[in-house]
C-alpha cells in the first residue's frame, strides 16, 4: 500500500476506528484492575500494563497478518470478525472475574493478561483492515495507546447517552470483515466484479447489524414480561 495514499489514510482511520469501539472492554479492565491501588500508583499501572499490552498485541497482530497469507484464513478470519461484529452489539458484560490488583505489579500483570485473552477480536480486526501492511499495524495499534489509556472512558459514556453509536461501530466490523472475506485468494475471482464485491459487503454490514437489533429486542421484551410477572406475583 502506497504510503501518504487514499487507501493508505482510509486504511489508518479504519484501524483507529476499530480501535475505539472495541477500546471499551478495555477501559474496564483497566479500570478494574488498578482500583485497589492508590492514587498515586494508579497512574503508572494504567501506562505500564496498557504498554506492555499493546506491544503484545503488535506482535500477535504482525503474527496474525503472516498468517493470512495461508489459503482460507481470509475466509476464517472474516467470518470470525463477523460473530464480533454481532456480539459488540449485544454489549455483554463479562468482566466480573477482573480481581483488582493489590500492588502495581499485579495490577499490571493483571492488565496485560486480561488484554491478552480478550484482544483477538483487535487482533483479527486490525490485521483484515491493514491489508498485509506492516506499517499500518504498528501506527494503528500505537495510536490505540492514548485511545484505550483517555479515550475509552470517555467513549463509554458517550455510547451510554447515545446507544445508536455502537451500530456505527458494528457496522465497520462487518464491514471489515467481508472485505477480508472478499479477499481470500481463493474466492477473488468471484468477487472481483464491483456490483458482487459491494452487493456482499452492504449484505454483511445489514445482516449483522440486523441480527443484533432483533436480538436486543428479544432480550428486552423478555426482561419486559419477566418483571411483570414478577410483579404480578
Amino acid at each position: 500500500m502506497e504510503w501518504f495514499s487514499l487507501e493508505f489514510y482510509t486504511a489508518l482511520l479504519t484501524i483507529v476506528l476499530i480501535d475505539l469501539f472495541l477500546a471499551g472492554d478495555n477501559a474496564i479492565v483497566i479500570g478494574m484492575a488498578a482500583r485497589n491501588l492508590p492514587k498515586n500508583q494508579q497512574k503508572k499501572a494504567v501506562i505500564y500494563g496498557t504498554a506492555g499490552a499493546i506491544g503484545i498485541r503488535i506482535i500477535a497482530t504482525v503474527l496474525v497478518v503472516q498468517l493470512l497469507n495461508i489459503p482460507w484464513l481470509h475466509l476464517a478470519g472474516g467470518l470470525l470478525l463477523i460473530w464480533i461484529a454481532y456480539k459488540l452489539v449485544l454489549q455483554d458484560d463479562g468482566h466480573g472475574d477482573i480481581k483488582a490488583g493489590n500492588t502495581l505489579w499485579q495490577s499490571v500483570q493483571t492488565i496485560i493478561i486480561a488484554d491478552a485473552a480478550m484482544g483477538i477480536d483487535n487482533v483479527i480486526a486490525v490485521a483484515g483492515a491493514a491489508h498485509g501492511d506492516m506499517a499500518l499495524v504498528i501506527i494503528g495499534l500505537l495510536i490505540s495507546i492514548p485511545v484505550i489509556v483517555w479515550g475509552s472512558t470517555l467513549f463509554i459514556k458517550l455510547i451510554d447517552r447515545f446507544p445508536w453509536i455502537i451500530y456505527i461501530g458494528s457496522g465497520i466490523l462487518a464491514y471489515t470483515a467481508a472485505k477480508m472475506i472478499t479477499h481470500e485468494p481463493v474466492l477473488e475471482s468471484f468477487f472481483e466484479p464491483v456490483l458482487i464485491g459491494w452487493s456482499f459487503k452492504i449484505a454483511i454490514i445489514a445482516l449483522v447489524i440486523l441480527a443484533g437489533m432483533a436480538t436486543n429486542n428479544m432480550r428486552r421484551n423478555k426482561a419486559a414480561m419477566q418483571k411483570e410477572s414478577r410483579e404480578s406475583h
